[in-house]
């Protein structure tokens, strides 16, 4: 299901905060991609030379995945709190990516060893949750943390937590990305 299309939107999203011709004409895209109504979730990573310039996404479907796509662009690109907003400039050093999640599912594991012999390097996200923690990797984080107890680490920080929340039994979720990825210069908008 996954193709272009889905980055077309982003990119006419984030072009439409500096030019109101690239709205999105969402009653044509449904017509057309009627799929894109269903409830879905996205994760939207803007880099800026490799670099991450943001990223913002849902984990849980709570709206179609065309408005998800087009409110994660729109945050990821001007309103990630670790970024200032994205400029004109930046573009030609842009690179887009949407990611669809699949439904995330609990992992019922013994304890932290068992935790990390159910997990599947570089295929599955994974979220962290515990009292009033929460965060979430997706499966291209993989690639800068190879190791299962490496991935768990970062997680537990960027959930807010130490490493030490895995003594405490948190919950795991796990779920799979389709995702693709373009320099922002060659896409084509809508």
């Amino acid at each position: 299901m996954l193709n272009k299309i889905l980055l077309q939107i982003a990119k006419n999203a984030i072009l439409n905060n500096f030019d109101a011709k690239y709205a999105v004409n969402t009653e044509a895209i449904l017509k057309k991609y009627p799929e894109l109504a269903k409830k879905g979730a996205a994760f939207v990573t803007l880099t800026y030379n490799k670099d991450l310039r943001g990223c913002i996404g849902s984990i849980i479907p709570h709206r179609t995945l065309l408005d998800d796509i087009i409110h994660n662009a729109k945050s990821a690109a001007f309103h990630d709190p670790r970024f200032k907003a994205l400029g004109i400039d930046e573009f030609e050093n842009i690179n887009l990516e949407v990611s669809v999640l699949s439904q995330a599912q609990i992992l019922d594991y013994n304890d932290y060893n068992d935790l990390l012999s159910k997990i599947c390097p570089k295929i599955d996200g994974v979220i962290l949750k515990h009292q009033n923690f929460q965060g979430t990797f997706l499966p291209q984080v993989w690639e800068q943390l190879p190791s299962a107890s490496l991935f768990l680490e970062h997680l537990s920080y960027k959930a807010g937590t130490t490493p030490d929340v895995y003594k405490q039994h948190p919950e795991i979720y796990t779920y799979q990305v389709e995702h693709i990825e373009e320099s922002f210069n060659e896409i084509l908008p809508l």
